[in-house]
């Protein structure tokens, strides 16, 4: 009742009720009611019936005033010293005796309220203003008003019964509705944040494409940095056009949680006006003041190649390093792993010619649709020939319609879909080809169509089509590996070397075996084996010779040096794998009971960190790593069987150790946050082009930023209660009710 009134002004109390009575009730605040007899203010003087009974009630519930008798003073009567005694309470006149403090005197709680109703002339003057004080004769004169007035406190008492009753009656049915208000209420607000949640999870819009902003994903962002709880941790950033063609920078977040596990979280997409790396860094700092995050916790910056962002001297991660100069800059490894493939088109004349053929047959072949349809059907047919001779076995899943996915540049790993399809249905593109030949529409249509068939039907167009295949087989495998969001440098770079060690022994010991494969390819599809011992004939001329036979030509010219130049091209753009940081890294790596382990570059990896390492720390971590190496190869059996530096965080975490070895571990959670790839930046562009499409265009920027967090960090949302967001709801403004 209190929170819906206000202070009552005594000075209204004796005004007229031909007032509105509610607001005479909304001027009433009960806790400014006096608590002493002898300060209250009359209650004849409340002249509005409501008023005077929500006095009575708050009387009533609170009893006749007993203070503490400490509070007693004694009263001189002559020589002798009379005061109130406390007993006077315990009798048979508790119910109705008050005491005053501020007169020393005592008065009637039944007097007081009902005075009106029952008492007339000056029989409770004593009791109910002035006040009685007779102390000598005081159990005399108690006894004579009770008998004076026991009828009649009799129906003081009933009244007060049933006020109080009725009071508490009126109280729980309000409770009660109150409650069933609140149940409803809570009902319809959690199925609504249910509907939110499908909404979000699914990237659905939630009224077209007139959408207002959300902040249900405030509570998401919370929950992912209560999980970094305030430590280092890496950026990754890309931007990319929406499809309003506005410039969005996303910012991704890489750290190690509480659990030892590294995790890379999406916090926020934001509106540049444009890419310099000035404004991205204005852009980058501005969202993490946002989230109460310091740049100086950075100590890692992921982006891509772009001159704005790996510029020496004015790019975005020379900007961060001047403020951060342990926020070390790595190239994202499956953007570099990608610009391997596009160096060998451009450095090698067959394969480059290898491509431009390709990409030729996708653009005939995939024309039209009636050209996919004829390529489809023909697709089908040739697999029912297949099971009706028993080559292939039916079964789910298995036989997949293929299409020709075009290659790009900037895709990773779409080269080798394009030429694994391209093998598969090799001869369901042969068969359009040759349709379009006969039938194409137009003599250029049917030109083209003859010479593209006279290109791919030779050994040489299949001898790169299966060494491209294998060599980006090789590639694609360690790319997958790469995009892992919990992928760390040290893991990488083993994956690394290993791609490296496989090319190798392909060129030492592949030849033979990419032979067969061709020519059993080029037996199943009739196209010619030429004499490989024969003089090679460079370009159109058949009179001038190379001086080499064929095969010499396909294994020296074209097999060794595509091998060549790719490894060359690992070794040149993943120069960062032979750097101090990277081999203190490595030596860090548990496998094999940490057979790599090197105190020397561990120390000199610490020294990359000095806002971390100071020459006291770094003392400290030579005597740790003294103890530790000890005890990682004691033969505990939570450490010997680590298979990487993710391992080792979360079995540090798992025993209890990381206090023990705060140094240690300090430099694994460094190691863990540099980053592979920036594939999760990719990953939310690709989201933000499901939310923000053709029909929800105008989707504003705060709004979609609020969508992309809950549907790309959909885990961390699902664990998000509907307790929180309620409580959230329930602060953004005062509200007339609380749930």
């Amino acid at each position: 009742m209190e929170k819906f009134l206000a202070k009552f002004n005594h000075s209204q109390a004796s005004s007229s009720t031909n007032g509105n009575p509610s607001s005479l009730i909304d001027d009433l605040n009960l806790d400014s009611l006096e608590a002493d007899p002898g300060k209250r203010v009359p209650i004849a003087h409340y002249n509005n019936p409501r008023i005077k009974d929500e006095v009575r009630k708050h009387y009533i519930q609170k009893g006749s005033c007993q203070p503490q008798m400490d509070s007693y003073p004694p009263t001189k009567i002559g020589k002798r010293v009379r005061q109130f005694c406390k007993i006077w309470f315990e009798g048979p006149y508790s119910k109705w005796l008050e005491y005053s403090v501020e007169k020393d005197s005592v008065y009637c709680l039944c007097c007081y309220l009902f005075k009106d109703d029952f008492f007339h002339g000056s029989t409770s003057e004593f009791y109910t203003k002035t006040g009685f004080r007779s102390w000598n004769r005081a159990l005399e004169r108690f006894r004579k008003h009770v008998g004076d007035v026991n009828s009649i406190h009799n129906k003081c008492f009933n009244k007060m019964l049933d006020l109080s009753n009725h009071h508490q009656s009126i109280q729980v049915v309000i409770d009660k509705h109150s409650q069933k208000v609140k149940n409803e209420y809570r009902m319809h607000l959690e199925a609504s944040i249910d509907v939110s949640r499908l909404l979000l999870q699914y990237g659905l819009p939630f009224r077209g494409h007139d959408e207002s902003e959300s902040s249900i994903n405030q509570e998401t962002l919370k929950a992912i940095i209560g999980d970094l709880n305030g430590d280092y941790f890496g950026i990754l950033v890309d931007e990319s056009k929406d499809i309003s063609h506005k410039e969005q920078m996303a910012l991704v977040l890489r750290f190690v949680n509480k659990n030892g596990e590294v995790v890379e979280r999406f916090i926020g997409l934001v509106h540049v006006s444009d890419t310099s790396a000035c404004s991205l860094k204005k852009a980058i700092y501005s969202l993490l003041s946002v989230h109460s995050l310091s740049p100086s916790k950075i100590r890692g910056q992921g982006y891509d190649g772009a001159s704005n962002m790996k510029g020496e001297i004015n790019g975005l991660k020379t900007l961060i390093m001047k403020d951060s100069p342990s926020a070390y800059y790595i190239h994202c490894f499956a953007h570099q792993l990608q610009l391997t493939l596009v160096a060998i088109a451009k450095k090698h004349l067959d394969v480059e010619d290898f491509f431009d053929h390709v990409s030729n047959v996708l653009n005939v072949v995939g024309g039209s649709f009636k050209r996919r349809d004829l390529l489809r059907d023909h697709q089908a047919k040739k697999l029912e020939q297949l099971f009706e001779s028993g080559e292939v076995q039916k079964g789910q899943g298995l036989h997949q319609e293929r299409g020709l996915q075009r290659p790009g540049d900037t895709r990773w790993g779409s080269h080798f879909k394009t030429l694994d399809s391209f093998i598969v249905i090799f001869s369901s593109i042969v068969h359009v080809l040759e349709m379009i030949e006969l039938e194409g529409s137009t003599s250029s249509d049917r030109n083209q169509a003859e010479y593209l068939l006279t290109k791919i039907k030779t050994f040489k167009f299949i001898f790169v089509l299966q060494l491209m295949l294998k060599v980006l087989a090789m590639s694609n495998e360690l790319s997958m590996i790469l995009q892992k969001k919990d992928q760390d440098i040290v893991n990488a770079v083993e994956f690394l070397n290993i791609t490296k060690k496989r090319l190798q022994d392909m060129r030492e010991n592949g030849w033979e075996s990419l032979l067969d494969d061709v020519s059993s390819f080029c037996d199943v599809h009739d196209i010619l084996i030429p004499k490989l011992d024969e003089s090679y004939f460079p370009g159109k001329s058949k009179r001038k010779s190379s001086g080499v036979s064929y095969a010499h030509h396909l294994c020296v010219e074209v097999f060794f040096v595509v091998i060549d130049v790719q490894l060359q091209e690992l070794n040149d753009r993943f120069d960062v794998v032979s750097s101090d940081l990277l081999l203190g890294m490595g030596s860090l790596n548990p496998v094999n009971s940490f057979c790599n382990f090197d105190k020397g570059k561990i120390m000199t990896l610490a020294k990359c960190y000095p806002s971390e390492f100071d020459d006291g720390k770094i003392r400290d971590l030579s005597y740790q790593l003294d103890t530790f190496i000890i005890h990682m190869r004691s033969g505990n059996p939570k450490f010997s069987n680590l298979q990487g530096i993710r391992d080792l965080a979360k079995a540090l975490v798992e025993a209890n150790l990381v206090e023990t070895y705060s140094f240690v571990y300090l430099l694994v959670k460094l190691t863990l946050i540099l980053h592979v790839a920036t594939t999760t930046v990719e990953r939310a562009f690709s989201s933000m082009k499901h939310i923000k499409n053709e029909v929800r265009n105008s989707i504003g920027n705060q709004y979609l930023n609020d969508c992309l967090v809950c549907y790309i960090e959909r885990d961390v949302f699902r664990n998000v209660s509907n307790d929180v967001i309620i409580d959230r709801f329930q602060n953004m403004k005062t509200r007339r009710g609380q749930l």
